[in-house]
């Protein structure tokens, strides 16, 4: 365990604050002051509240005491240091998409069920990380923060939606943030930065209000590793009465049975998913690697595809049609502010008509019904996270807009959108040039625990390492 709390995981601080060797008083000041020297380069943090986090951590610390010379019950993640993205609900704190089409100046009075959960499990919460506008690309760019960087080359993206939760984490700004998912938003950035990202089954972290891109959009965890994963899922996977697709309650503890390890589970190792033609040779020799390493563990590995095509027409329909929703809704004046990716997004979705989304929605169902039945043959599916490595950063409105500038580079991800299944992206190594590669499990719906114990154990294989920056 490092002498530098900015490099714990929520885990480890948690062990330090019950043996007394750290409070979550000078953790939460390592994290601000370390927020303070770097966010200026990385620009992840949109909002950081430094009396709050502060309080937040002394109250922590009287818990800790009390529990230290009383035994009195400690909360789940008492005094560890969050960060939320900027689409979710904190109140006191303004919610913003990234858009400057939002008027800070108005009442902040509730918070989203993840914020209230981890408000309640004891979380210190530092501030909201950076995102494109409305969440609408995987890179995090916007006109209202501007460029947010990846800690491993700052030249490069953090990738999107959800890069700023995901380049603090890796940077050392906090041990875990909140995201969220709708095409690959937390399992991108995790990829390019190098560090856990889970997207849990669809409904099993509320949202409200929901998300304006519909039913494939999912809240998950960020974090270094597996381990604080499920920690952190123990807190927010709990129904909410705001949210009608939340699943009920099914009391699953994620940490129990973590460590059980990968023999016998089944697992398809699908390189391509059958369509993907540029996956880069770096990265689909990391995958090729961890399909060893699963069978290696004691898994049963066969490589063999789901029988999918491409569904990039699917989502980037739904999406766009939803990105037109989302425009009608704002006044001529909030229209003229929008980012071009967002705008461009619109007007492609204004072209589709109500046949043409209705035959999107069908053609979605016959694909989670085929994936469905695939996954009884199998326990988790393994592909890469992204088919490249974290590009070059660049404004917002760099490229023309089109399915495939938007997400063809990324054609492992939406698929378990559309689908709703679990998925994680895990750290595999770093490319020729020292950019972090992922890997993708894909879990059966509902099946977010054994997904989780498929993940322990392929990260078990791989060493823990921080960008350069972690020096700082």
């Amino acid at each position: 365990m490092t002498d530098d709390l900015t490099q714990c995981t929520a885990t480890q601080l948690l062990s330090l604050f019950s043996s007394g060797e750290a409070s979550p008083v000078q953790a939460t000041q390592a994290v601000l002051q370390r927020i303070a020297k770097l966010n200026p380069l990385l620009n992840v943090f949109c909002w950081v509240d430094q009396a709050a986090a502060l309080a937040s951590a002394h109250q922590s610390e009287a818990r800790w005491q009390a529990h230290r010379h009383s035994g009195s019950p400690v909360l789940p993640l008492d005094g560890v240091p969050v960060s939320i993205k900027d689409l979710i609900l904190t109140q006191g704190w303004p919610t913003l998409r990234g858009s400057k089409t939002v008027n800070p100046d108005q009442p902040w009075e509730v918070d989203a069920p993840v914020t209230a959960r981890l408000r309640e499990a004891g979380a210190v919460l530092l501030g909201k990380t950076t995102t494109p506008e409305f969440g609408c690309k995987g890179e995090t760019n916007s006109l209202l923060t501007g460029i947010s960087r990846n800690p491993w080359n700052t030249d490069h993206t953090p990738g999107g939606s959800s890069g700023g939760a995901s380049a603090a984490v890796s940077a050392g700004l906090g041990p875990l943030a909140i995201g969220t998912d709708g095409a690959g938003s937390v399992r991108i950035p995790a990829a390019f930065c190098g560090n856990v990202g889970f997207k849990p089954s669809f409904g099993r972290v509320p949202a409200y209000p929901l998300s304006p891109f519909g039913s494939v959009a999912h809240l998950g965890p960020h974090a270094m590793t597996v381990e604080d994963v499920a920690l952190v899922m123990n807190t927010i996977a709990v129904p909410d009465a705001r949210d009608w697709t939340s699943l009920p309650y099914d009391g699953v503890d994620y940490l129990a049975g973590l460590k059980d390890g990968a023999k016998g589970l089944r697992v398809a190792y699908s390189p391509t998913l059958g369509y993907a033609k540029n996956v880069a040779p770096d990265i689909a020799a990391a995958t090729a690697q961890a399909a060893k390493h699963l069978q290696d563990l004691g898994a049963v590995v066969e490589e063999v595809d789901p029988g999918i095509a491409d569904p990039l027409d699917i989502t980037t329909g739904l999406w766009f049609a939803a990105a037109y929703q989302v425009w009608q809704s704002l006044s001529p004046a909030q229209q003229a502010l929008t980012d071009p990716d967002f705008k461009a997004q619109a007007e492609l979705g204004a072209q589709l008509d109500a046949n043409a989304l209705h035959q999107l929605n069908q053609r979605r169902g016959v694909l989670g019904s085929h994936l469905r039945q695939f996954m009884q043959r199998f326990d988790v599916i393994l592909t890469p996270s992204t088919a490249v490595a974290a590009f070059k950063a660049l404004p917002a409105g760099h490229s023309p807009m089109n399915s495939a500038a938007m997400l063809g580079w990324t054609p492992f991800s939406y698929p378990f959108n559309l689908s709703q299944q679990p998925a994680i992206s895990l750290p595999c190594g770093l490319t020729t040039d020292g950019l972090p590669m992922g890997v993708q499990l894909v879990g059966p719906m509902f099946g977010d625990a054994v997904l989780l114990r498929a993940a322990q154990a392929l990260q078990s294989c791989y060493t823990l390492i921080r960008p350069p920056l972690a020096g700082v």
